[in-house]
């Protein structure tokens, strides 16, 4: 792995929220950067309007970005994500979602709840930050 992720003492358990506190990336590593991916499928149109499963179609678009690299969601960094309508349930489905693609080791992260994004039928973006050994 081409960084460490560190919840310090004195701050609260950041991890069942799905993100990390600090995470710190060595000399020589590689950086990757993946836009903004959205639950869409090949075709660019949104695959669903419920938002558990935009969530999970942006995470599989962002997987498919970061194999391209020869990498996968454990070498995320750090994570932003917008979210149209902003609620406490739909950070319990991200931060579900960010624990199981990474293995309970999850990457910093920001969560914006934004008004609208690139489309009107688009309710999630998560773009991302990797590190490459």
């Amino acid at each position: 792995m081409a960084h460490t992720t560190i919840n310090p003492d004195g701050l609260h358990n950041p991890v069942p929220f799905g993100y990390s506190h600090t995470a710190a990336v060595p000399a020589g590593a590689e950086l990757v950067f993946v836009s903004g991916q959205y639950g869409s499928g090949e075709d660019g149109r949104v695959t669903s309007p419920e938002f558990a499963d935009q969530v999970k179609q942006a995470f599989s678009n962002l997987d498919a970005a970061l194999a391209a690299h020869g990498l996968d969601l454990t070498h995320v960094v750090q994570l932003r994500t917008y979210v149209v309508g902003l609620d406490f349930e739909k950070l319990g489905i991200i931060g579900q979602a960010v624990g199981s693609a990474t293995a309970g080791t999850p990457p910093t992260q920001t969560v914006l709840g934004v008004a609208g994004l690139a489309a009107p039928d688009i309710l999630f973006e998560v773009e991302a930050v990797a590190a490459k050994s």
